[in-house]
Order: C-alpha cells, then structure tokens, then sequence
C-alpha cells in the first residue's frame, strides 16, 4: 500500500462539474492499494496517519496530529501511484490493486481512519476527479508498506 499524506488547509473532490466532498483544515491522502495487500497494511498505514506528527504546536513545532488538532480527512484512491516507469515514457499500472480488492481495502482504511477519531470525506472510486487542494506548509510525506512493513 502506497500514500501521498499532504497537510492542507483544504482540499476538495469534483466529479462531473459537481463537489462531491470538501474538507477544511486537516489531511489529502491518495492512497493506492497494491497486491497482496490486506487487513496488516490497512491497519498499519490508518493508524500512522491519524497518529503522524505533521501539525504545528503553540511553539511552531510539528508535534501535533490531526486528531489533535481536530482535523479531517479527505482520501482519494489513486491507482497511478504504483505507475511503474522502468520501461519506455508510458507508465504501466500493473502494480496497483484489481478493484475487486483495492475497493474494499480502501473502504476499510477509510473506516479505520474514523475509527482514529479523523472525520473523513472520500473521492469516488474509479471515477475521473478534479481534486484540488490548499498545501499547508508545504508538508507532504510518502509511504509505503513494502519499505516500512519489511
């Protein structure tokens, strides 16, 4: 499982000329789901990003997550995150998820994220979006379970 966690002060998902979600300050996180992905890396990455330390404190300080700071999140699926760009200028995708896993893999983490205490608004699956979004800072941070969970 692959995420881009981006501190914003906001960001929103339009799908066919319509908002479909909209969160003020708090988290984007694209978030890709990989073969062989399950329940372990669902938990792990849910529990790190409402628990990561990307929020300044009353000293400037990044010491406070976004359920301390009673941020939310807006989760968008993104497949391109496994693009492969070892061959030719084309990205191959063959590293992302099949949706008849990535769908219920990326439901559960966003489950698992309110679970955390993080409010949570959602991208629409599959769906051509136009996400736009105010970095904070800027912080963005990548993670990936192959690197941290070996």
């Amino acid at each position: 499982m692959k995420a881009v966690i981006q501190r914003v002060s906001e960001a929103s998902v339009t799908v066919d000329a319509q908002r479909t979600a909209a969160v003020g300050p708090g988290l984007l996180v694209l978030l890709c789901v990989e073969p062989g992905d399950g329940a372990r890396e669902v938990e792990f990455v849910a529990r790190k990003i409402a628990n990561l330390r990307i929020f300044e404190d009353d000293a400037g300080k990044m010491n406070r997550s976004v359920v301390e700071i009673h941020g939310e999140a807006l989760v968008v699926s993104q497949f391109t995150l496994a693009g492969d760009l070892s061959r030719g200028n084309r990205p191959g995708f063959s590293g992302a998820a099949d949706p008849a896993l990535a769908v219920p893999l990326y439901e559960r983490f966003c489950a698992r994220m309110a679970e955390h205490g993080v409010p949570v608004q959602t991208g629409t699956f599959g769906a051509d979006m136009d996400v736009a979004l105010v970095n904070d800072g800027p912080v963005t941070i990548w993670m990936d379970t192959a690197v941290l969970l070996t």
